[in-house]
């Protein structure tokens, strides 16, 4: 399944994950992802759960959400938690409903090359791949395992420039982008490691989901984890 070449209306790219917490790497990244390849926004895609990732030392989405929505302040950012009333948990099912949802969309899906790397233990990978472009941001110590990984064997075919991407003169998947810039150190890991009570630090008033417009429920609410 390709995307069509018909949608027209606001370029949108798809950072997804726990922001466990988000942090100004993941906002440095972001910017230049929009900056590189010509887009209008960017959606941070909060993730209730990542089935890659345990769940111990999770903190609540709340928690997540307010972080994230610090960091993306006066950005062309919007942080969501979407997956929460789509009730999806893998990746290709939340972007088929997305697609779904905001036809008029063009979506690309944005992640480190980390990710890549084990791209291929993704569900229906493939398919994700069909479904909308996808951009790689380039990771120190991680580049040699996402040349080599399966999911890079198969996608190297489809692989573009970012300039050729940026005029926007069709749109097709799969493609491939990569780009690289000055990296950079940040980690959550680490950020969690300096301050192992972050998130009760997180604002506790309930937050407005900047796509959906619903509220995500303070820690302790009834929200879906």
């Amino acid at each position: 399944m390709g995307a069509g070449g018909g949608r027209s209306g606001p370029w949108t790219i798809l950072l997804g994950g726990s922001f466990n917490p988000a942090h100004g790497a993941h906002r440095k990244i972001t910017l230049a992802a929009i900056d590189l390849l010509g887009l209008d926004e960017a959606w941070w895609l909060v993730s209730p759960g990542n089935p890659l990732k345990p769940r111990a030392g999770m903190a609540p989405l709340a928690a997540r959400f307010a972080a994230a929505v610090r960091q993306a302040r006066r950005a062309p950012i919007r942080v969501t938690a979407i997956e929460r009333e789509l009730g999806t948990r893998y990746t290709v099912d939340t972007l088929c409903a997305l697609l779904r949802r905001y036809p008029k969309r063009r979506f690309v899906w944005l992640m480190g090359a980390d990710n890549l790397a084990q791209f291929h233990r993704w569900k229906d990978w493939r398919r994700i791949a069909r479904l909308m472009p996808i951009a790689v941001i380039a990771r120190p110590g991680y580049d040699a395992a996402a040349v080599a990984s399966p999911a890079m064997a198969w996608l190297r075919r489809y692989r573009v420039p970012a300039a050729s991407f940026a005029s926007k003169g069709g749109w097709s998947a799969p493609k491939l982008v990569i780009l690289r810039f000055d990296p950079d150190s940040r980690s959550a890991t680490a950020l969690r490691r300096a301050d192992p009570d972050w998130a009760s630090q997180m604002a506790a008033s309930p937050q407005r989901d900047m796509v959906t417009h619903q509220l995500i429920p303070p820690a302790g609410g009834s929200q879906a984890q």
